[in-house]
Order: structure tokens, then sequence, then C-alpha cells
């Protein structure tokens, strides 16, 4: 697999220094699990920052610094991802039809057979996760040929392609390609036909929608 959007420089650095929320770091790890590209990103970040440490404090003021922060990010991610995750050695889960990606386990479960959607609109239905701190983690269910409402966001938005695929004004996103957005984006998904879009998405505010008939269902949505 060879994913074409990939990780923001930005989000790679705070992933690599342990700075992203529990939710964005659960989506960029599963985007890592199947893009080397973003994996050797993420390990030259890594290299650069303990570089850094190094020349700025003693060896063993070093040594410790990087322990508290590798301990910090471990215990806010409460085990639920690595923060390099090495490619995988088996079926990866674009390749196998059931397996979902490993960094959503403890959220979802396994098994794409055994998720539970729930409505949300004709034609779109949802998982969210519970029981993460700082923000909204979900997982989406998209019918094929479907046109997403137009809308921006408060914060940022990290969404990973899992099936399936769409299309906005950014370009054609499929299996294994991450949207990474921010505020200044505002756009309209549109599923390809054939097959639903399967994706999961982290979210640190809501989003804002133009069109008021997606106003007033927001606080249906909670999104």
């Amino acid at each position: 697999m060879n994913p074409h959007h990939h990780l923001d420089p930005s989000t790679v650095v705070s992933y690599a220094a342990g700075a992203l929320t529990v939710e964005m770091a659960i989506v960029a790890a599963t985007h890592l699990e199947t893009c080397a590209h973003c994996r050797g990103r993420v390990e030259e970040a890594e290299a650069i920052g303990g570089q850094l440490v190094e020349h700025q404090q003693p060896l063993e003021a070093a040594d410790r610094h990087r322990a508290v922060l590798r301990e910090t990010m471990l215990k806010r991610l409460d085990e639920a991802l690595p923060p390099s995750p090495p490619a995988p050695s088996r079926a990866g889960p674009y390749e196998d039809d059931d397996r979902l990606p490993a960094p959503l386990h403890r959220y979802f479960g396994s098994s794409y057979r055994a998720l539970k959607w729930r409505w949300m609109a004709p034609g779109v239905h949802c998982i969210r996760a519970r029981g993460t701190p700082t923000g909204t983690l979900l997982m989406l269910k998209i019918g094929p040929g479907r046109s997403m409402p137009v809308h921006g966001h408060g914060g940022t938005e990290l969404t990973q392609i899992l099936r399936g695929a769409y299309h906005d004004a950014l370009g054609h996103f499929a299996p294994g390609d991450v949207a990474d957005l921010d505020s200044d984006v505002e756009h309209q998904p549109i599923t390809v036909p054939g097959t639903a879009c399967i994706c999961v998405s982290a979210l640190d505010a809501p989003l804002r929608f133009p069109g008021w008939l997606a106003r007033r269902l927001q606080p249906l949505f909670k999104l």
C-alpha cells in the first residue's frame, strides 16, 4: 500500500513528542501502521528531538527527560499504542477482510463484522468510541455515492480511510490515506460509487456547518 495523503509535518512532530491528544494519536497511529513514509518522518522527528535535548541538558538529565516524556505519553495513550508502530509482519488491516487496524482494537474491537453501527442520517452510520478523555473519536460508514454536508472545522480533524473512498476539493482519498485538516479547511466529501466508505475520525472541536439544516441537526449528531 502506498498512501497519497499523509500526516501534516506539525502532526508528525507532535506525535513524536507525545503531544497529540489520545484521540488524534490513535488515528495517527492507524495511518502509521500502513504508511512507511510517515513512519520514517516520525523516526526522524524523534531523533532530532533527542539530539536537541542532549545538547541542551547534561547527558544524565537528558536521559531522565526522555524517560519522563515517554512515560507521560504512554500514560496518556493508556496502552493504546506504541510511539512508532512497526510494519505488520502478518496480513495487514487492508489485506484481511475482517481485521481492524490494531490501534483501534481497544475502542472499536478487532472485527469489522462485529461492529454495531448506529444510524446517524440516511446512508450514514457511526460508532462513537467511549472512554476517550479529551475529544471525539468515531468511526463512520457512509454509503456509496453519498454527498456529505459542506462543513468546516472548529479545530483539527484527523480522518483515516479504512475502506471505500471519497473525493473533495482536496483530492481523492482511498484506503490508507489520511485527511489532516485544520480550521482553514471547508469541504464536502462525496463517496465514490460501488462500496461504502469506512473511516475513523478524531475531532478536538465541533464541526462548522454553513447550511441551516445541518446546523439545526448538529446537536443531535454531537459533531
